[in-house]
């Protein structure tokens, strides 16, 4: 908590000194806060379809049944191995020519979400793979059913093993938000540019946007590591 608090001061003082040095913050700050926000919109949306597809596809590349496991494989290779922007062009603009019209906001959630959902079912494969295999043997013998034995003992521990990887990802995954411009999108990044094309202040309006994305990281930082903290914690009493 001492480390929030000293953080939280810090990002308090940058915020202050910039609006005690940038006295026009004012005719383009609301216009950038406005983009922040759809930037948030889009990144709870995405985060939450990302780590859906990270749990089931990482669970369905190490699955008996071939279908699914096959199905799992071909998403994670399609669409980790497939540029974001050409996935956030192929949504917004491709799909209407196969009778299928998606709005900005939903073709941008729906383009980052799966792309960093299959490099996340890898983070969520590794994490499961990594769980020690006398676990799994033993509610084997004990026979414990697949559905209890994946719920109750192996992806308990399996989180504890992925939240540092799947933080990374979350704050790589905000930072891509900053694509969503090129469908029509007035997120952060692109309402600074617009900004920057009307008050030519350009400084000053890059600053607050580099800041604006730094705090976002931060929040999720802070609360990966409380998660690990709290996952770790409560591992080691049952053990």
């Amino acid at each position: 908590m001492n480390r929030i608090a000293i953080v939280s001061a810090l990002i308090a003082f940058l915020v202050g000194m910039t609006f005690a040095t940038f006295s026009e913050m004012r005719v383009f700050l609301p216009a950038i806060l406005k983009g922040a926000v759809v930037t948030v919109q889009v990144s709870i949306l995405s985060i939450a379809l990302f780590l859906f597809m990270s749990v089931i596809s990482g669970i369905g590349r190490l699955s008996a049944n071939r279908p699914i496991r096959w199905a799992s494989i071909f998403y994670i290779e399609v669409f980790r191995g497939t540029s974001l922007l050409v996935i956030l062009f192929w949504m917004f603009f491709v799909m209407p020519e196969f009778g299928v019209t998606l709005s900005p906001m939903v073709a941008g959630v729906t383009a980052i979400g799966l792309n960093f959902g299959a490099y996340g079912a890898e983070v969520v494969r590794g994490a499961i793979a990594a769980v020690p295999k006398g676990q799994t043997e033993a509610t084997i013998a004990l026979n414990m059913a697949p559905y209890k034995r994946l719920t109750r003992i192996v992806l308990p521990q399996a989180i504890a093993i992925m939240i540092p990887g799947m933080s990374n990802l979350t704050i790589e995954l905000i930072k891509a938000t900053a694509l969503v411009s090129a469908v029509t999108l007035v997120d952060i990044t692109y309402a600074a540019v617009q900004q920057n094309q009307l008050h030519y202040r350009t400084v000053e309006i890059f600053f607050i946007t580099m800041l604006l994305y730094y705090v976002f990281a931060q929040f999720v930082r802070f609360g990966g590591e409380a998660l690990e903290e709290h996952y770790t914690r409560h591992l080691s009493k049952r053990v």
